[in-house]
């Protein structure tokens, strides 16, 4: 298993008047799965606003930023568009620099090289642009912790406009304009925009009322990338954004877009959130963290088709690179946590100098999912480290590295993400001091991986492919608004196949006359927690599957484990067995069925032996019962499994306690050589059968 809990729905949610309304059967599920459960509720659930209603001028400066930039174009000064090298920055500097171009405005980009420059405004990177006649700079996705930067900027006569999305320090820049909806004194009622969103209204301030929609059409696709890839909240706008943005995106105007998605095989596809967070998201990001960033806005703003296809491939390349590079790290990273005391293991904080710094972030993700703890990855040159941290379980990441502060050199970022520079030498003390943070905001309680299921189905037969289709009036996914999780108790696991070289596994799962396929992506044959033939619990999402002109449901898989749903026959014998130790006399024929033979307690006793051999061990209790029994020859192995664990601990063989789902099993020293016929339980039992 993945995850060391499952926290599944606590009843089945009320979807009676939502399907009698007309709603499909799982989108019902779905939607009464967040608290909606009649038609209006749904409706305004289900409805997104085609545009974008508040005023970009609610935003605190947008008016000084809108005149400073008016006022660069009239006297025909230089401006250059300062961006980040993720996806957020990248489509951020594309949509600003594609609308000046086409207002006449002389203007060029600067995206940062994330290992030379490192992010946001930097001295060296004024100078450089100052150099080249810049006059104006606006910085977008970036620039909110810039102070020093933006007065050097003056210094040289060069103007700075701030565009940011990312959580403001005390201090602001002494800038023309600092546009951010997190500036304490802003009003603007959205909070959570993504960098590109902020240059979208911006753009939108520049246009015009009467050019609103044709600056939407034009500009949302991009915007639907970078707002995806942020991970920002699907909400609001951005909801509208990011929908707006699906539906034009096969059609961009913004050919290296459209070279991407051929080049990813989505162009002829409906593309969705997940999409583009799995697909492009990456092939663009993959270019800033290999170094590359500019390669990524060059595509995005080329206007020559065959060289947007040139530049789409290399996109792809570098992800290809970037993989093999993040499972290098990755491995090395596990290896050390291993390694690591507990006391250390609350927030991982690694550092190594073989580690590439593009690198880093992705995998500290990776590792706050496995470890389910915040994780801080250090890349080491010289005497300094750079940092990228990833936040788990509503740890406050920003807030976090500000009581640390006087330990780094830098940090920027928000709640989830964050970056910092720190000297080697404070490493340690950072260590502690975060584990501190981490131990404090969990009050004591230890970190458990947790899987949060959204919908109990009972019945797979209501997975059909209108069923899927219908799913979609719940895009976009997002933040806030997340892919639905499902869950089906109880299903016999029949086929496992390892595909991609062995790297993930095709599934096969049946229940009554219903028969489903699965894919469970970065697990191998090897890696299976159940084997074919078990009765399983699958979590996972629901996807079409498109190949060669075939469309077909598949269950994209999540989780997998031993199900902890009783059958009948199993409810039956867990009841015959627990009367019995009640006290209460089987029927005859229910005694003949429990009464093991010889050989059935020795099967028993051996495998329990190498279960629990090696001291206390926590099972699950029913998958255990199930094991044990598939270790017992003859019939009614399951009946007599459960029996012959009661005996055993009877007779003092065996230690165990129990809890809702787990039971902790221990061999009792010095108790091999019992007696077993003298128990009670198997005199009631033999009494039973004589007496008959």
């Amino acid at each position: 298993m993945k995850f060391e809990k499952w926290n599944l729905p606590a009843a089945a949610p009320a979807v009676a008047e939502l399907e009698q309304a007309g709603y499909p059967a799982l989108l019902s599920a779905v939607l009464a799965a967040h608290g909606i459960t009649d038609d209006a509720a749904a409706r305004a659930f289900l409805q997104i606003d085609d545009t974008l209603t508040l005023s970009p001028f609610l935003m605190k400066d947008m008016d000084r930023a809108v005149r400073r930039i008016r006022q660069a174009m009239e006297k025909g000064q230089h401006i250059a568009v300062f961006g980040d090298y993720d996806v957020d920055g990248i489509t951020a500097t594309a949509i600003l620099v594609d609308y000046l171009r086409r207002c006449g405005a002389e203007v060029s980009h600067y995206i940062p090289r994330r290992i030379e420059d490192g992010y946001g405004l930097s001295a060296d990177a004024l100078g450089t642009l100052r150099s080249r006649g810049v006059e104006l700079v606006v910085s977008v996705d970036c620039g909110i912790t810039g102070v020093e930067e933006v007065d050097y900027a003056a210094s040289l006569g060069m103007d700075v406009v701030v565009t940011d999305h990312h959580e403001c320090k005390e201090e602001l820049p002494r800038a023309a304009a600092v546009v951010d909806p997190h500036r304490p004194d802003c009003p603007y009622p959205f909070k959570h925009l993504a960098g590109c969103g902020v240059a979208l209204k911006l753009v939108l301030a520049l246009g015009g009322e009467e050019n609103r929609e044709a600056l939407l059409t034009r500009y949302c696709p991009l915007a639907a990338v970078g707002t995806v890839a942020d991970v920002m909240l699907m909400t609001g706008e951005n909801r509208t954004i990011v929908a707006r943005g699906l539906s034009h995106i096969a059609d961009s105007d913004f050919i290296g877009l459209r070279a991407l998605l051929q080049e990813t095989g989505l162009l002829q596809k409906e593309i969705t959130s997940v999409q583009i967070g799995f697909v492009l998201a990456p092939r663009i990001n993959a270019a800033g963290r290999m170094g590359e960033a500019d390669r990524a806005a060059d595509l995005m703003l080329c206007k020559d088709p065959i060289r947007a296809q040139a530049l789409a491939r290399e996109l792809c390349d570098l992800n290809r690179q970037r993989q093999a590079v993040e499972q290098e790290i990755y491995a090395q990273a596990i290896d050390m946590i291993e390694a690591m005391p507990a006391q250390e293991r609350h927030a991982l904080v690694l550092a190594d100098r073989r580690w590439h710094q593009g690198v880093v972030g992705i995998v500290a993700s990776r590792l706050s999912e496995k470890y389910a703890c915040p994780s801080f990855m250090i890349h080491i040159s010289g005497h300094t480290g750079k940092g990228s941290c990833r936040s788990w379980g509503g740890f406050n990441l920003f807030a976090a590295l500000e009581e640390c502060s006087d330990l780094l050199l830098g940090f920027g970022g928000h709640e989830l993400a964050a970056g910092f520079t720190i000297e080697e030498e404070n490493i340690p003390a950072f260590r502690a001091r975060m584990n501190q943070c981490v131990l404090r905001f969990m009050d004591g309680r230890p970190a458990t991986s947790a899987l949060d299921v959204d919908v109990m189905l009972r019945r797979p037969e209501l997975v059909t492919l209108w069923e899927v289709e219908q799913l979609r009036r719940l895009e976009p996914y997002g933040n806030g608004n997340g892919r639905p999780l499902f869950c089906l108790p109880g299903v016999t696991l029949e086929r496992v196949q390892g595909v991609g070289q062995n790297r993930h596994l095709k599934l096969l799962f049946s229940k009554g006359a219903s028969q489903l396929e699965g894919i469970f992506f970065s697990v191998t044959p090897q890696q299976c927690p159940v084997r074919p033939g078990e009765r399983v619990d699958v979590a996972f999402y629901l996807q079409i599957n498109e190949f060669r002109g075939s469309r077909t449901v598949q269950l994209q898989v999540v989780d997998l484990r031993p199900s902890l749903q009783c059958s009948a026959r199993e409810e039956e014998s867990l009841l015959l067995v627990r009367r019995l130790k009640q006290g209460q006399a089987p029927a005859y024929k229910d005694a003949l069925r429990m009464l093991p033979s010889r050989q059935q307690c020795v099967a028993a006793w051996r495998y329990l032996q190498q279960a629990a051999g090696g001291g206390p061990v926590q099972l699950f209790t029913l998958p255990f019962l199930r094991r044990l029994s598939a270790a017992i020859p003859g019939t009614d192995s399951f009946l007599r499994g459960c029996f012959c664990m009661e005996l055993f601990c009877e007779r003092g063989l065996l230690q165990r306690k129990t809890d809702s789902e787990h039971m902790t099993l221990c061999l009792s020293p010095g108790q091999e050589k019992v007696d077993l016929e003298r128990s009670v339980y198997w005199q009631a039992l033999v009494d039973n059968i004589k007496g008959k």
